[in-house]
């Protein structure tokens, strides 16, 4: 696992955090901007990742162990 890798690990899991509380502060104060909450979250879980694209220095997905 090179250092790519450990980023696209921790951005993953920090774009669905960062989705879900977009996406509750939104729905608590009532504005409509929380959709925006939605991107980062389908792309944590779907796990997209615009860095490696870019640098193409992440291990593929199929090759990665878990």
């Amino acid at each position: 696992m090179n250092k790519f890798d450990k980023f696209r690990n921790f951005c993953r899991k920090f774009r669905i955090i960062l989705g879900i509380v977009l996406i509750a502060i939104g729905v608590y104060t009532g504005i409509y901007w929380f959709y925006l909450g939605i991107i980062p979250l389908v792309a944590g879980l779907t796990d997209f990742c615009p860095t490696c694209m870019i640098t193409k220095k992440c291990t593929p997905k199929n090759l990665q162990n878990g």
